[in-house]
Order: structure tokens, then sequence, then C-alpha cells
């Protein structure tokens, strides 16, 4: 039995003639005869019987009518259902992203543009810092991943540039350069110690800043490695030391630390990293991925936020 026999059975009991059936279904009349006989034959009881004006339903037909229906309503539900997955309408789309990239405003504005163009899309939404994603997109654990400066080049992740921003000096409010108006020399910091993220979660930012402070005549002095960014604002507020953060952190613990552009840091920025596979397949993750782009691209516009160079 197949689908085209069911809607032909359904198109002639609801016209109840075969020769106006087989018009509204583009055929002519005596194939169409022949497609019933032959589904008849399959069920084993007749469908019709030959009236007057036509033909009308066997007790076995009009039982056989609703479920008739019913298939052919499913049938067209799921393909209906399908290609909305299929064109990324539906579906789910798994996205992951770093402490400090998730500061930056792109990202709420991003998944806020994503959901309202796309609302039946489940967003299903991870956390991790560069390393850790970028191992969960090679895996496929996610479909996306938005992080500061790529630490690895897996085969098969492509690493694709966003934005940059520039980093600002974090210092607790009652360090006395907290005072200073305007920007502060990065050389006035050599006798400081700095709380930086570790080398597997941000090597591209920690090492610029490595050569940076020697450009500027020192070697800078670590006293802390943490995990996220965000953990290096809270311990320059308890005094532990100073640090730099992405200019779009500056609104975190505004009681306790103070933010300052700094000068003699030309090659200190904090880039926007787009991982996704090269050959990722889900429609509804190369959607959101084109739409990263265009957004990123659209901010830059904007913002006037100069592009990263490829």
């Amino acid at each position: 039995m197949e689908l085209r026999h069911l809607r032909y059975f359904v198109a002639v009991a609801e016209d109840g003639n075969m020769t106006r059936a087989a018009e509204r279904l583009g055929l002519q009349q005596p194939p169409l005869s022949q497609q019933i006989k032959a589904l008849e034959r399959e069920l084993g009881f007749e469908l019709f019987r030959r009236v007057a004006r036509g033909v009308e339903l066997t007790a076995g037909g009009a039982a056989f009518l609703d479920d008739a229906r019913g298939i052919l309503t499913q049938v067209a539900i799921a393909a209906r259902r399908a290609s909305k997955v299929a064109f990324g309408m539906e579906g789910s789309v798994a996205v992951a992203f770093s402490t400090s990239a998730g500061a930056h405003a792109i990202v709420p504005r991003l998944l806020s543009a994503f959901r309202n163009a796309h609302p039946r899309v489940t967003l299903d939404i991870a956390e991790g810092n560069a390393a850790e994603l970028t191992d969960k997109v090679a895996r496929g654990a996610v479909h996306a991943a938005i992080f500061r400066a790529p630490v690895a080049s897996p085969a098969g992740v492509v690493a694709h540039p966003l934005l940059e921003e520039p980093m600002l000096l974090v210092l607790a409010r009652s360090h006395p350069l907290a005072r200073a108006a305007g920007a502060v020399a990065l050389r006035a910091l050599s006798g400081e110690g700095f709380i930086l993220v570790r080398r597997p979660g941000a090597p591209g930012m920690y090492q610029n800043l490595i050569e940076a402070c020697r450009n500027a005549g020192f070697t800078p002095r670590i006293v802390a490695e943490v995990e996220r960014m965000l953990t290096n604002i809270c311990l320059v507020a308890a005094g532990v030391g100073v640090s730099l953060v992405p200019a779009s952190m500056r609104g975190f613990h505004p009681g306790g630390v103070s933010y300052h552009t700094i000068r003699g840091t030309p090659n200190v920025v904090a880039p926007m990293t787009l991982a996704y596979r090269a050959a990722e397949a889900n429609p509804a993750a190369l959607r959101f991925i084109a739409l990263a782009k265009k957004f990123a691209a659209s901010e830059k516009r904007r913002q006037g936020i100069r592009p990263v160079a490829r």
C-alpha cells in the first residue's frame, strides 16, 4: 500500500464519483479505477459500491476513510516539520561562551536576534574557557562557541574573528594610581604584581601582555593565574594585584575597582572569536553561525570597532 493509494481513495470518497475525482487528481478515470481495485484487493474488501450518480462508501470504506485521512494528515504534518528542520527554522542549537566573551554586548544582542528570527529553535547554552570550548566544538558537543583568542587549532574547526576591543587596566580603588587622571603608562606598573588568566585559557592575550611589558622595559611579576577573567577583577578588588581585562568588562565590581586606559600597549587587545566545525551540517546551527558573522559586521559598522585582519 502506498500513500498515493490513500490519496486516491480519499478523493473518490469525497467526490463520490470516479470521473470527478480523476479530474481533481489529474488522472484518467480508468487508471484511477484500477488503483482503487488494487487497494481493495490488498485490503480484502470493497471500499465502494456503484450507485446511480457514481459511487458510495461501503461500511468498510467508511471505517477506512477516517484512518486514511488521519494518516495523510500526519504525513503532511511530518513533512512540514521536517522541512522546517531542514531549513533551520526548527530544531536545536548548542552554543557556548567564555565568561569574558559573554560580558560583551554583542552576545545578548546576538542571542536575542537569533531567538526573534527563529522562535522555534531551541538554544542550549554552555560556558567554559577557550580551551574547553574549542575541544567541545571539535568533539561536536556544541555547534558554535564564542570566546576571546584561539588556544588551539584542531583539524576541522574554524576560528573566525568577529571583533576586537581594547584592554583596560583594573586597579583596586585604594591603589595610588586609581586617582590618576587620563591613561596610565604601562611602565608605571613595573613594580606591580599581575593577575592573569592561565596560559591554556588565553595564551594569545597573555603572551601579548608579557611582550608589551618587556617592550616597556620590565618583566611583569605574576602573583596569580586564574581560570576566568571575572576572577581577575575579584582578586584586584581584594588588593592581590593589578590586571588587564577587555573593555566590555568595565562594569564588574564598580565599587571595588576602577578601570583605566593604558598607554604603551598597541598589541594588547581582546579579540572575539567564533568557533565552529567546517563540516557543520545542522541547518539551525548554520543559521546561527551566519547570523553571528552578519551581526558582528553590523556591530563593527555601528560602533566603529575595527575588524580583525584575517
